[in-house]
């Protein structure tokens, strides 16, 4: 009777470049968790094809642990691919995301759980500091800021990669089977029960962050174009302001040469500078345009949010061991 009320957690791990890390951060769970008997755990850990022998180093976690599922990916998908793949896979009451560097504050788990043994859907770190570069304070700020524009997230709102989510708002997650998911964005659509909880970011265990400026940049322009046309409608806005701007420039040009009688020559680096900004817009118009496009295109052709090449420890006929 004790043990139906024991609720289990799910630990979604995805993992790239932390064959050195990963198992520290696995026997802290183990560690934690097991201090308190109103929880048991899963670790759902997922190869993001990392070019170091992460998957072997997984590999021997599991065999040791069977609490430990992996899953080893065909290709690299980035974060939201690894955590899309180790959320289909999951089985535990509630579903928490960490990174594998040993950054996410696993001493505050039960800080972070409070929430929702008190009803919300989703609770989120929210550090003091980050302890991170200045490029990848750069990226969360920006990312943070378009979140808000584009998908209204409230500014007092912050996601990070240390989170735990009830698993009916994973379900309804798992409803989106196009590629490109955002997962702060799969959750704002979700749900609004979202509360931050403070505490402190640890550093790294070891090594150096892979947050390079191409994912970086690919975060960016998912986010924009993932949940909202807003991006298609600032650009419509832009246009109408450049055309406007343009209309009374011109009445200007044809008044002045009414009244002066002028026939000097307009000056030929304003008009450059007026034809190059004129031109800019548009590209950019047309890019954002053909972003969009080109994600629907994808869509069409079914691309997988992620291809699984092998998982361990999982039910009997999940596993292709």
């Amino acid at each position: 009777m004790e043990n139906n009320n024991i609720k289990t957690i799910s630990f979604i791990i995805p993992c790239y470049g932390s064959a050195k890390t990963v198992g520290t951060v696995i026997n802290e769970i183990d560690e934690v968790v097991s201090k308190n008997d109103k929880y048991d755990y899963e670790v759902v850990a997922v190869n993001d094809c990392s070019p170091d022998n992460v998957w072997e180093v997984l590999k021997e976690i599991a065999r040791a642990n069977k609490k430990v599922k992996i899953i080893n990916l065909t290709k690299n998908m980035n974060r939201p691919g690894a955590v899309m793949a180790g959320m289909t896979y999951c089985s535990g009451d509630y579903v928490l995301l960490m990174d594998d560097d040993g950054q996410c504050p696993m001493d505050k788990l039960w800080e972070l759980m409070k929430p929702m043994e008190e009803g919300h859907d989703v609770a989120s770190a929210k550090y003091t500091e980050y302890k991170q570069s200045k490029f990848k304070s750069f990226g969360t700020i920006v990312n943070r800021k378009m979140s808000e524009i584009i998908m209204e997230k409230p500014k007092d709102l912050s996601f990070t990669n240390f989170m735990v989510l009830k698993k009916y708002i994973v379900d309804e997650i798992l409803k989106y089977k196009n590629p490109y998911p955002y997962i702060s964005g799969l959750i704002l659509r979700t749900t609004r029960d979202i509360v931050n909880v403070q505490m402190e970011e640890r550093e790294r265990i070891t090594g150096h962050t892979t947050f390079t400026f191409k994912k970086m940049l690919n975060l960016w322009v998912n986010g924009f174009t993932a949940f909202s046309i807003k991006p298609l409608r600032i650009s419509t806005i832009i246009g109408f302001i450049t055309a406007a701007i343009g209309f009374v420039y011109g009445i200007y040009t044809i008044v002045h040469k009414l009244i002066t009688h002028s026939n000097i020559l307009q000056g030929y680096s304003s008009l450059m500078a007026v034809l190059l900004f004129v031109s800019g817009i548009i590209m950019i118009m047309l890019g954002l345009i053909g972003e969009y496009l080109g994600r629907i295109y994808i869509s069409i052709n079914n691309s997988p949010q992620f291809v699984i090449k092998e998982k361990i420890n999982f039910n009997q006929g999940e596993e292709n061991e």
